[in-house]
């Protein structure tokens, strides 16, 4: 009876591990927020799981160690709470809208300003039909100088990545109707591929654009929209957006956080040839806009990053990693514009942007423009819409460098459990509400 008895054991002990391991596959966890769902729908991701969490083992240090080249501080009275938590509090959006103003501050509710697209916005009685607009003005410049607020200026819509300009508060309605409602969200999914090309619509060009289109197949830059449209449309130049609360008006705190934030992100980004500044339209970079309140001024400095997604262009492979950081295609970039700035730039003043030394500009490539066009990367890929917003709040001067190098170039969250407030991710289907 003895090995009967044994046997029988052991085919109880195997069939309870096999039971166990069918249990462990069939219950969800944390992880398996981090896989699309097949309908295309998103989820809402654990704390920890919406954006890789750098590691120093592999990613290296956040920081150079190089505390002398670091003066930029805050204020010793700049106080702030650092006892909430962040994540997953921010409220849902679906796209985003930034409304050049020229300036850095404004009325305490932006919806206020007399007869401005903003206020349009508030008044003009049409909802998206999309979900959430969020409403930001911001210090891009504006079309003319010494225009009032009612006069046509320029939006930003994201995650899209499109600049509509001539918008003014009258058009509104026909910009929600026919650029806002149609725009990709943030829980759009993002496109893998890009469609290739389109047999160009030339209806509303002029005679001679329309007969150079036909004979050579050229499409006339900018893109005009459809005739009845007031609005030319065109695809914003750079591959990432930094975000950054200045009203000083909701608190005071923004407006002293936001200068200081821009002039230490600039001081890490000229090396790396990826600094834009407000009226420089060269292809790639970072761009940094200030923008109205966005909430939780308590937890100043909040800095908001768009990073651009890359698909592959029709019969070509994408170099990307498939998770929308790019990580190895930035990585290699960075490596080549710093190669040539640092050997060949010199030091950069960083009050003017001039470089000392040969005199190369910053961000070019053995002292030429890279000759690629706006939405063309080096891999062969190409600039896709907005695939990420990484929203952070407690950033000071000194968590810049870390946020260029992994944040802004790879992805990655240098402290999540005290910074990230929340964002999407459209290539993993992930949102943080």
């Amino acid at each position: 009876m003895a090995p009967f008895s044994t046997n029988r054991h052991r085919m109880t002990a195997t069939f309870s591990s096999a039971l166990k391991r069918g249990r462990a596959f069939l219950t969800p966890t944390n992880s398996s927020a981090a896989i699309p769902r097949l309908d295309g729908s998103f989820s809402k991701a654990p704390e920890g799981e919406l954006f890789p969490k750098v590691d120093p083992a592999v990613d290296g240090e956040d920081c150079d160690h190089d505390c002398e080249s670091c003066s930029i501080k805050y204020p010793a009275k700049f106080k702030i709470d650092e006892d909430d938590k962040l994540y997953g509090h921010v409220n849902a959006w679906a796209t985003h809208m930034l409304v050049a103003t020229g300036k850095t501050d404004w009325v305490r509710d932006v919806s206020d300003e007399k007869g401005s697209v903003m206020e349009a916005v508030r008044d003009c009685g049409v909802e998206p039909s999309n979900g959430k607009l969020m409403l930001s003005a911001s210090n891009m410049p504006l079309p003319h100088e010494h225009q009032s607020p009612s006069d046509p200026t320029t939006i930003l819509l994201l995650p899209s990545f499109t600049i509509i300009e001539n918008v003014s508060p009258n058009t509104v309605p026909n910009l929600i109707k026919h650029h806002i409602d149609p725009a990709p969200t943030s829980t759009t999914p993002f496109p893998s591929q890009s469609p290739g090309p389109s047999p160009p619509n030339i209806s509303g060009l002029s005679l001679n654009a329309a007969s150079s289109i036909r004979s050579n197949g050229t499409t006339p830059s900018p893109v005009l929209s459809p005739p009845s449209s007031p609005f030319t449309t065109r695809p914003c130049p750079h591959k990432y957006l930094i975000l950054l609360c200045s009203q000083k008006t909701r608190d005071a705190r923004c407006g002293q956080s936001a200068p200081l934030l821009r002039r230490e992100l600039e001081r890490h980004l000229r090396p790396l040839g990826l600094y834009r500044d407000l009226h420089d339209e060269r292809p790639g970079g970072v761009a940094i806009y200030f923008i109205s309140h966005v909430g939780g001024h308590k937890y100043s400095a909040n800095l908001m990053i768009y990073r651009r997604g890359e698909v592959a262009v029709r019969d070509e492979v994408d170099a990307g990693d498939g998770n929308g950081n790019q990580q190895a295609s930035d990585e290699n970039n960075q490596d080549q514009v710093r190669g040539n700035t640092e050997a060949e730039v010199g030091e950069i003043d960083g009050s003017n942007g001039i470089a000392s030394g040969d005199g190369v500009q910053a961000g070019t490539v053995n002292g030429q423009m890279p000759s690629r066009g706006p939405d063309r990367e080096r891999n062969g890929g190409e600039m896709g819409e907005g695939s990420q917003c990484i929203w952070l709040a407690r950033v000071r001067p000194e968590d810049c460098e870390g946020i260029v190098k992994h944040t802004i170039l790879k992805g990655k969250v240098i402290k999540p459990e005290r910074q990230l407030r929340g964002g999407f991710d459209r290539q993993r289907g992930l949102v943080s509400w």
